[in-house]
C-alpha cells in the first residue's frame, strides 16, 4: 500500500517536472533566439517568409541568383541580409566592412557550406579549419618558394606551347569557347605540379579523370546556391548524388595510386636514414611525403587531399583567370599591343624567368585590372563563431558572413568609372586605393597559399597566346550573363576569336 501511495505521488510529481523542464528549455531557447535577431535588428533584408525566410527567392537559376545579389545590394545599401531558413548570410561589399573580418586572426573558418567539399577535399586547406588549418598552413607554405616556383615555369611553358598548337584549329573561324581550352591546360599544368605526372588532357579530351574532377567540381558549386539538395539524405538520392560519388571513385582512385607509387618510389630512392635527396624535380607530392617522414601526424589520406586541394583550386581559378583577361584584351586590343612591346623591349629573344617575368609591368596590371573587374572568387563565406562588430551591428555567433568581392572590386570610391576596364590603375607609379579595396586572392591569414603560381600560369599563358594570336571577343559587356559559382563564370563561356600573329613566334 505504501509503495503504490508513494509511486502514485512520484507520478503525480513527475509530469508536470517534466513539463516545467520542456518551458524552461523552450524559453531559454527563446530568449537566446531573440537575442540573435536583436543583435541583427538593424541589418536589412528583403522580405522573408516564417521558416523558410527568403529560401523561395533563391529558387532560381544560378544567373538570375547573382542578379539579385547585385539588385539587394543597390536596395539596401551598405550591408543586408538574406534569411535561409533560420540562418543568417550577411554580405559585405565595402573596404571598411569587409576589414575586421579579413584581419583577423579568429574569424578564419569557412562557412558551413564548405562541408560539401569534403568528400573530395578532406582536410586540405580550403576546407580545414582550426588547429588542423594552422599545422597545415605552416607546414605546406614551403612549397611555393622561389626555387620550386622556377622548377614549376618550366611546367607552364612546356603545357603553354601545347595549348599553342591545340588552339590552331581555331584560327579564323566565327567563335570557340576559351575556358575548355584553359581548363584542360591549367589542370595539366597543376597536375604535373602536384603529383609529377603528365596527364595530357589538351590532347585526351576522353580522359576520364578530367572528366570526373569537371563533373564533381560542376555538382559541389551546384549545391552552394541549391538549398534543395543541400541536404546529404536528399543529395545522395537524386541523380546528381550518384554522378558525384562515381566521379569521386574515378579521382580518389587515380590519386591513390600515384600517392602510393610515388610513395614506394620515394622510399627506394632514400637511404636508411632517409637522407639521400631525390635528383628529380620535385613536384608538390614529393614535398608532402618528406613531410609526412618528419610529422608522422601527415598521414596518407591527408596528402591525398592536399593533392586533391591543389588540383582542384589551382585550375580552376587560374582557367577562369586567363579566359577572362583574353576577354578584356579582346574587347581592348589595344593593351595588347602594349604587351607585346613591352614584352619584345623587356625579354624578347632570352629565355624567361621569373625575374624578368616581374618586370612586365602592362602584363601585370592588365591581368589585375581583368581581377578586379572579374572576381576570382565572387563570394568569400566565413562562418561566425564568436561576437564580430563590422559597420557598428554586433554580428552574433551561428551567422554566416559573406564578402560580395565582384561588388567590392567595383566601388567608384576607389576605383572611378569602377565598370570601365583601365589598366592604368594599377600601374607602379599610379595612386594607391584603400586595403582590402582590392582582394583577388583574398586577403589576412587564409588568403590563397598559391597566388604566386597563379598569377604565372595567368601571366605565362596569356603572354604565349597574345605573341600567336590576336585576340577578339564576341561578347559586349552588356550580353555577359554572370553566374557566381567558387569562380565567377559566363553562362554561356568566354567566346573569343583567333587569327594567327605570323611575325611572332609560338614558343618562348
Amino acid at each position: 500500500m505504501l509503495v503504490e501511495t508513494f509511486s502514485a505521488l512520484t507520478e503525480s510529481w513527475l509530469t508536470p517536472m517534466m513539463i516545467f523542464s520542456m518551458l524552461s528549455a523552450m524559453l531559454v531557447l527563446l530568449v537566446q533566439r531573440g537575442k540573435f535577431l536583436y543583435a541583427l535588428r538593424n541589418v536589412p533584408y528583403p522580405t522573408a517568409l516564417p521558416v523558410i525566410g527568403n529560401a523561395y527567392q533563391l529558387n532560381c537559376s544560378t544567373e538570375e541568383f547573382f542578379k539579385k545579389l547585385v539588385k539587394w545590394a543597390e536596395q539596401f545599401g551598405d550591408i543586408y541580409l538574406l534569411w535561409v531558413g533560420m540562418r543568417p548570410f550577411i554580405f559585405l561589399y565595402k573596404a571598411e566592412a569587409v576589414q575586421p573580418l579579413l584581419k583577423s586572426s579568429t574569424h578564419i573558418d569557412k562557412s558551413l557550406e564548405y562541408e560539401y567539399l569534403k568528400p573530395w577535399l578532406g582536410t586540405g586547406l580550403v576546407t580545414s579549419n582550426g588547429e588542423i588549418w594552422h599545422r597545415r598552413r605552416k607546414m605546406l607554405s614551403s612549397t611555393f618558394h622561389s626555387c620550386l616556383l622556377s622548377d614549376y615555369l618550366k611546367i607552364v611553358v612546356r603545357e603553354s606551347d601545347i595549348l599553342i598548337s591545340c588552339m590552331k584549329k581555331e584560327i579564323g573561324k566565327s567563335g570557340f569557347n576559351m575556358v575548355s581550352y584553359a581548363k584542360r591546360a591549367t589542370l595539366d599544368v597543376i597536375c604535373d605540379s602536384a603529383m609529377g605526372i603528365q596527364l595530357n588532357a589538351q590532347n585526351n579530351y576522353n580522359n576520364e579523370y578530367v572528366i570526373a574532377v569537371d563533373k564533381v567540381a560542376s555538382i559541389m558549386q551546384m549545391r552552394f546556391t541549391n538549398i534543395w539538395i543541400s541536404f546529404d539524405p536528399i543529395f545522395k538520392m537524386t541523380r546528381w548524388g550518384k554522378e558525384h560519388d562515381s566521379a569521386l571513385r574515378i579521382i580518389n582512385e587515380l590519386v591513390g595510386k600515384v600517392v602510393a607509387d610515388r610513395k614506394t618510389e620515394w622510399i627506394s630512392k632514400r637511404d636508411g636514414n632517409f637522407n639521400e635527396p631525390t635528383t628529380r624535380k620535385q613536384a608538390m607530392l614529393d614535398l608532402l611525403l618528406e613531410m609526412s617522414h618528419k610529422h608522422t601526424d601527415l598521414t596518407d589520406e591527408d596528402i591525398r587531399d592536399e593533392v586533391n586541394t591543389f588540383m582542384y583550386a589551382g585550375h580552376d581559378t587560374t582557367a577562369t583567370s586567363v579566359s577572362w583577361t583574353l576577354y578584356a584584351l579582346g574587347r581592348h586590343p589595344e593593351y595588347q599591343k602594349k604587351i607585346l612591346d613591352e614584352f619584345e623591349e623587356v625579354i624578347g629573344t632570352k629565355e624567361i624567368t621569373l625575374d624578368n617575368l616581374n618586370k612586365l609591368v602592362w602584363l601585370d596590371a592588365c591581368i589585375k585590372e581583368q581581377w578586379r573587374l572579374y572576381a576570382v572568387a565572387p563570394l568569400i563565406a566565413r562562418q561566425i563563431y564568436k561576437p564580430i562588430e563590422i559597420m557598428g551591428n554586433v554580428i552574433p555567433p551561428g551567422s554566416t558572413v559573406l564578402i560580395n568581392s565582384y561588388l567590392l572590386h567595383r566601388d567608384p570610391r576607389h576605383f572611378p568609372d569602377p565598370h570601365v576596364y583601365r589598366p592604368e590603375r594599377f600601374l607602379p607609379d599610379s595612386p594607391k586605393f584603400a586595403r582590402f579595396a582590392f582582394i583577388p586572392f583574398s586577403a589576412g591569414s587564409r588568403n590563397c597559399i598559391g597566388w604566386k603560381f597563379a598569377t604565372i600560369i595567368v601571366k605565362v599563358i596569356v603572354l604565349s597566346i597574345l605573341r600567336s594570336y590576336h585576340v577578339e571577343a564576341l561578347d559586349r559587356e552588356d550580353q555577359l550573363r554572370f553566374i557566381s559559382e567558387l569562380v565567377l563564370v559566363n553562362a554561356g563561356g568566354i567566346r573569343l576569336k583567333v587569327t594567327s600573329r605570323d611575325q611572332h613566334t609560338n614558343s618562348f
